[in-house]
């Protein structure tokens, strides 16, 4: 007996080293190193230096942004203050570079979505989200943006057969009048080459750009990994087909599809809308207002089968929305939208006042303006050497604050730059290993995409300077007619605004607002006591004299990124909690070195409020403090075409059209839920696996809001493809694998297509059991109690598997997991179910201000239109 179990700890030990091995390091040649701190990334493994892929100056598409770079008067005109004297020539180049770095450049992520592609067990397939395959039957080139929220690139067409030229995959092909695609021009800008790039004619080493693929953002690689065997091995119809071929860890494909940050930037001029969205044209598009229309779900897992828990996880994020800790996971559910870039002049202006956070360790190791502008620059205003720093805030929770440089590089990383060492960091997608930071001294000492990355971003800050203006509803087609009110409708709006909006939502403010805030901020340890003292000044009738004044000023609007970028407290929002409790940013995580050390020592909010999501039943949560805890109020630039709203695009009604009549459609819709919360709740959710419930506010008041689950019964399904050989025979395995697959309760779930775990039933709230918390706790005592913790609830759950029978109904599932629910609520680490709630301010649902009235309330939704 105990022979038996040495044995199959040891097969245990194996099969996890077999599972944890899936999307290692590539397979190339060249020995590229290994481990955290050792390895190098591919183009530095053969010998690339940074200089040898600058960034590329070509105009390609000059039509877009509304034809920006075909004016480089006006483009030296917005750079003029803040770089003194630059000509139009410069400010050109600069516009040109900086836009490609967003649209059209990957920095060698290709290798992260490859690996991706095995961690998913397939679900993220790339290679066929670009394909037209008759047997894709939910998609193609004809429904991408309607059904995927892509957007199409111009001067492509649907691919009607295998190409050739691409190894029998049904891709876009271009359309031969448009020009050929300058950053495919491999002479110009030669590729990495690594492994089997180059070997033959057939499989060149191509473009560090790759190639485009008809879709804005994803651009196509020569795996390296694609040698000889790998092609005699490569079937391009089974590939398509067979789900016992594609299914398979060790399948080497042709290409590998690397992504830059247009693919979820891009998106349609909110006032020159494509008049088909399938298919637009450059001038109908622009590089700054955010994918609002992504579906998520749909494309990191491509089949979107719904008894397939993947997909229950990723539906939770609506079009536009994602979760961008998905890969290095902090084991929270928390769908973001995807950030619109306006008013960057402004906003970085803004931080002089009250963006100044302090720098140590590998924090100071990130670039900053002074480095890259002549001495005379305003731009060197935002970092006084050695270890302060004047910062905006992109990112919802206000964790990047080391500069708007630092804000851009990070960017770059977590979609995969130097994938090669950040994965050794974490497990991605899955979890289970502890997370520990990636360090920008060692991503700059071993990675030339690194290094060329980093002297591209400074052209990227100012391509967004010049260019990311508000996109005013009065220039739409048709827009006027829809900002027409009275003056004296407008009017009131304007003080509507100052009295209750502006504290939050403007730039522009009583100058006795920087009072509250000293030290440009007085971010760290005293921020909530800065804050609340602010708070209490703007319920004055001095503060709401003064704001009104502002408001209703000719000017107020110019120049105005609509928001503080002050961090509020979640307490005083009332929104869900699971964006501002990430932990990615805190102390000693993944992004250690991309948050500031005042934003580690923030203090605590206090207590909020969260909901049992079955009953509604309120109970108490303590915030934890270290950075958590707040969010960054919106800007509402052009906010008439950004609905839905609050943080994850769960208010308010989605239309897939980016037309103008649409986009008004939605933020009706949208701002009436805001200003009457009442109309949150009810039926029109349950298309989307939503369920209503009821929960109570700070005020005390109810209300009814909605908790994301299940649509359909499902299960954690992994194709037996992606299982470690030893499980893949399991019908006929020896006596060692067979005791250990029943031992682990794998045996009920084994057939001749994978594994299945569950049911699931169906209406299960998804963030139950997303939510659950496998990090690394500090406290060494701490971390032991939650890992028994951990043992217990996978004991129970192992029970509840073993005896539930093969064809268990719903209310048998769910009456078995029962047992286990007070576990998986207490091991939960963001246990706010309801995801609409919050932002009550205006409203008879906000304790520390009477509501507006009906007319009020009009009146500012007539201002809110003209912004």
């Amino acid at each position: 007996m105990l022979d038996r179990f040495l044995r199959s700890l040891a097969i245990a030990a194996a099969l996890a080293g077999a599972c944890g091995s899936i999307g290692g390091a590539a397979r190339a040649s060249e020995d590229c190193g290994s481990g955290a701190g050792n390895v190098k990334d591919e183009a530095m493994c053969v010998g690339r230096t940074p200089e040898s892929m600058p960034g590329a100056d070509d105009d390609y598409y000059a039509d877009m942004d509304y034809g920006a770079t075909k004016h480089p008067e006006d483009l030296a005109k917005a750079l003029q203050p803040y770089l003194p004297g630059v000509t139009p020539e410069a400010a050109l180049k600069a516009a040109v570079i900086g836009r490609n770095n967003w649209v059209v450049w990957t920095a060698g992520n290709d290798r992260l979505w490859d690996v991706l592609n095995k961690k998913s067990f397939g679900g993220l397939d790339f290679l066929k989200t670009l394909s037209s395959h008759p047997s894709l039957t939910k998609f193609s080139r004809d429904n991408r943006w309607s059904y995927l929220g892509l957007v199409n690139e111009p001067c492509f067409k649907k691919a009607t057969g295998p190409r050739a030229d691409r190894f029998g995959l049904w891709l876009d092909t271009r359309d031969p009048s448009c020009p050929p695609d300058p950053f495919e021009d491999e002479a110009k800008y030669p590729g990495v080459k690594i492994g089997a790039r180059g070997r033959s004619d057939k499989f060149p080493v191509g473009s560090y750009y790759g190639y485009a693929t008809g879709i804005v953002g994803l651009r196509l690689f020569p795996n390296p990994d694609f040698d000889e065997a790998a092609e005699k091995n490569w079937n391009p119809e089974r590939f398509y087909k067979d789900p016992d071929y594609y299914n398979n860890k060790d399948l080497v494909r042709p290409y590998r599809v690397g992504m830059s940050c247009g693919f979820c930037h891009v998106s349609p001029n909110p006032t020159n809308p494509p008049a088909d969205p399938e298919n637009p044209k450059w001038e109908n598009l622009n590089s700054n207002p955010g994918a609002q229309y992504f579906w998520w779900d749909r494309i990191f897992t491509y089949a979107a089968d719904p008894k397939d828990f993947s997909w229950q996880f990723f539906h939770v994020s609506r079009p536009g929305a994602l979760d961008t800790s998905l890969v290095s996971t902090d084991y929270i559910i928390n769908p973001r939208t995807m950030n619109a870039i306006y008013q960057l002049g402004p906003r970085v202006g803004l931080a002089l006042k009250f963006g100044q956070e302090k720098l140590n360790g590998g924090e100071k190791q990130n670039k900053q303006f002074n480095e890259y502008v002549p001495a005379n620059s305003p731009l060197t205003q935002f970092f006084k050497a050695p270890d302060t720093v004047f910062t905006p805030r992109v990112l919802k929770d206000g964790a990047d604050s080391v500069g708007a440089l630092g804000s851009f590089n990070r960017v770059f990383v977590n979609i995969g730059l130097f994938s090669e060492e950040w994965l050794e960091h974490f497990n991605a997608v899955i979890g289970g290993k502890p997370i520990t930071p990636i360090p920008i001294a060692t991503g700059r000492a071993h990675s030339t995409y690194w290094q060329a990355n980093e002297a591209q971003t400074p052209n990227t800050a100012l391509f967004f300077v010049a260019t990311a203006k508000p996109d005013y509803l009065k220039n739409a087609p048709g827009g006027d007619k829809y900002v027409a009110a009275d003056s004296a409708t407008l009017e009131r709006g304007k003080e509507v605004f100052g009295e209750r909006c502006l504290r939050c939502h403007s730039s522009k403010l009583p100058e006795k607002t920087f009072s509250y805030f000293p030290n440009k901020g007085c971010v760290g340890k005293d921020y909530l006591t800065c804050w609340k003292n602010y708070w209490s000044f703007t319920k004055t009738d001095e503060f709401k004299q003064e704001a009104k004044k502002i408001a209703k000023a000719s000017d107020f609007l110019t120049d105005n990124f609509l928001s503080t970028d002050l961090r509020v407290p979640v307490s005083l929002l009332e929104t869900n909690a699971c964006s501002p409790l990430a932990t990615n940013a805190i102390r000693d995580n993944i992004w250690n070195d991309f948050s500031s050390t005042s934003y580690k020592e923030l203090p605590s909010v206090g207590t909020i409020t969260v909901h049992d999501p079955y009953t509604g039943a309120p109970r108490p949560y303590e915030m934890p403090a270290g950075g958590r805890g707040y969010t960054r109020p919106a800007s509402l630039v052009s906010l008439w075409s950004t609905a839905p709203f609050l943080l994850n695009n769960s208010v308010g009604k989605f239309y897939e059209s980016p037309s103008v009549e649409s986009r008004l459609k939605s933020f009706d819709s949208s701002i009436e839920q805001m200003l009457w919360p009442e109309k949150r709740g009810g039926s029109a959710y349950e298309q989307y696996g939503q369920k209503d419930i009821e929960y109570v506010t700070a005020s005390g008041k109810k209300l009814h809001g909605v908790v994301d689950v299940t649509t359909e019964r499902s299960y954690l399904r992994v194709p037996k493809g992606y299982l470690p050989d030893l499980l893949q025979v399991a019908d006929n395995a020896n006596e060692d694998v067979k005791w250990l697959v029943d031992a682990l309760r794998l045996s009920n779930f084994v057939d001749k297509d994978g594994i299945a775990i569950g049911p699931i039933p169906k209406g299960t709230p998804v963030q139950l059991i997303g939510n659950i918390d496998l990090d690394k706790h500090e406290d060494p005592i701490e971390n032991l109690l939650h890992k028994a913790k951990v043992l217990k609830l996978l004991a129970k759950l192992k029970l509840t598997l073993k005896v539930l029978p093969p064809n268990a109904s719903d209310d048998q599932a769910r009456a078995a997991f029962a047992h286990s629910y007070g576990d998986l609520l207490e091991l939960n680490k963001c246990p706010d179910f309801v995801v609409n709630r919050g932002h009550y301010f205006g409203t008879d649902y906000f304790a520390e201000e009477p509501g507006l009235s009906d007319a009020d309330k009009k009146a500012l939704i007539a201002f809110l239109k003209t912004m």
